[in-house]
């Protein structure tokens, strides 16, 4: 596996499996504790979630769980192709505020691992979209939090120009500045 480490925002990693392929397809490792311990990512993933999206321009975000109940995640698409972001909400980072994207698929079969106190949204970029995530923390919804979409702060170039599918609590969610 190949693990770039991101120059613009420290802890956020692409990961690009080594795939071996035949006439049959392809086979590739997805997870290793030791390789990913090895490359300084030590999170202890402890529950895995999948979404489907079955249309283009489907918007889930920017979610994230905040404080003691905060994860760290691991995902990519597993079948079709997303837009990912992730937003730097540490306190007290040099990044606060900052997000970086990265387009993931069932062709590049790329990971994107987003560290504890980030939010992630992703678009899909094409219909019948299947997206896996590891997290390292439970699910626990009084430390749900999330920002707008659309916030014009942070300011995320999303890749279509429709108007994006969203669920009825993502259209509710607050702006960046009262997200907390």
């Amino acid at each position: 596996m190949n693990f770039q480490k991101s120059p613009k925002i420290d802890g956020l990693v692409i990961i690009e499996p080594q795939v071996f392929g035949d006439n049959r397809g392809n086979f590739f490792e997805s997870y290793s504790k030791k390789i990913f311990n090895d490359a300084g990512i030590n999170a202890e993933f402890v529950q895995d979630n999948q979404s489907f999206s079955s249309q283009v321009g489907t918007l889930r975000g920017i979610h994230l769980q905040y404080g003691d109940m905060s994860q760290a995640k691991l995902v990519r698409a597993i079948q079709g192709k997303i837009f990912d972001v992730a937003v730097d909400l540490r306190d007290g980072s040099p990044t606060y505020g900052q997000w970086e994207a990265h387009e993931l698929s069932s062709e590049n079969n790329h990971m994107f691992y987003i560290p504890r106190n980030f939010g992630h949204g992703f678009m899909t970029l094409t219909p019948d979209v299947v997206f896996s995530y590891k997290c390292d923390n439970y699910y626990d919804k009084a430390s749900e939090k999330g920002i707008i979409w659309n916030d014009p702060t942070l300011n995320i170039t999303w890749p279509l120009s429709v108007d994006p599918v969203l669920s009825d609590k993502d259209k509710l969610l607050p702006t960046f500045d009262l997200w907390k």
